[in-house]
């Protein structure tokens, strides 16, 4: 399996917060079947900062430090990018990263609040020969309350990213109800764990696999893990299926709409 997203990078955003954390998150990875880690801190103007060469020294460092903990993982660079109409200029001034140097990018949006200016971003994206990945969308609340932002994103060619605890409630009940929904229709077409701290999400991995295993079947569940993700490495196409209209039960509806 290969992980899409993960912060395991020491002190660079809100996710690992020292290197003795980073390799427990690594042992963690390897103990549950990952065979390879992209590294996608955080990128988020006037928060978090990290240039490229800076992020490439401490995945050097870390890899310099697999072999004394026994640790066999491939790890990749890339980013996490938080919406900005600075993205182009980020990439070009080797700030922001694609991912492995690809044309895949990632990026995320405010939780709450839907951003005005999101399909000027994603055309100008696309105008430069990037492959748009959106991180995690069942978490945003406006994708909560209308899923129709996600049939047009991906009608545009942008590629989902779901996170593997979503399916457990780590998220909430809101953000579970929609990633099985996205699963049940062809709308995911990566899982990453987001990773921020030892003890959360690898050793859950396992227990979530057999979950999604039995919404999407086997063969969907290799591509979303291994297949799709190594295309990206590759600087590959991903072929994707057309997406299913998506219905609700009453019950979804009411949890939808009451729950915080």
């Amino acid at each position: 399996m290969i992980d899409l997203h993960s912060h395991i990078i020491p002190s660079v955003d809100d996710g690992a917060r020292d290197i003795d954390e980073t390799m427990k998150l690594l042992k963690e990875a390897q103990k549950v079947g990952f065979k390879s880690i992209i590294s996608t801190s955080h990128y988020m103007e006037g928060y978090y900062e990290t240039a490229i060469p800076e992020r490439e020294i401490l995945l050097q460092a870390i890899n310099q430090k697999l072999s004394q903990y026994n640790i066999n993982i491939d790890l990749y660079l890339g980013n996490e990018i938080y919406l900005s109409e600075n993205i182009i200029k980020l990439l070009e001034e080797k700030k922001a990263s694609t991912i492995n140097n690809t044309s895949y990018i990632l990026f995320e949006m405010p939780l709450n609040i839907e951003p005005m200016n999101l399909y000027d971003i994603v055309y100008e994206m696309m105008q430069y020969k990037l492959v748009p990945i959106l991180a995690h969308p069942e978490r945003y609340s406006f994708v909560q309350k209308d899923l129709e932002l996600i049939y047009d994103l991906i009608d545009l060619g942008v590629l989902m990213q779901a996170n593997y605890a979503s399916i457990d409630g780590y998220y909430g009940e809101k953000a579970k109800i929609i990633v099985k929904k996205l699963l049940e229709n062809n709308m995911i077409h990566f899982l990453g764990s987001d990773v921020h701290r030892s003890n959360t999400i690898y050793p859950k991995i396992p227990t979530i696999l057999e979950k999604i295993e039995e919404i999407i079947g086997n063969e969907e569940l290799e591509k979303l893990t291994t297949i799709n993700p190594s295309l990206v490495l590759q600087n590959k196409r991903i072929p994707i299926k057309k997406p299913n209209n998506i219905e609700l039960t009453w019950k979804e509806k009411l949890i939808l709409k009451l729950k915080r």
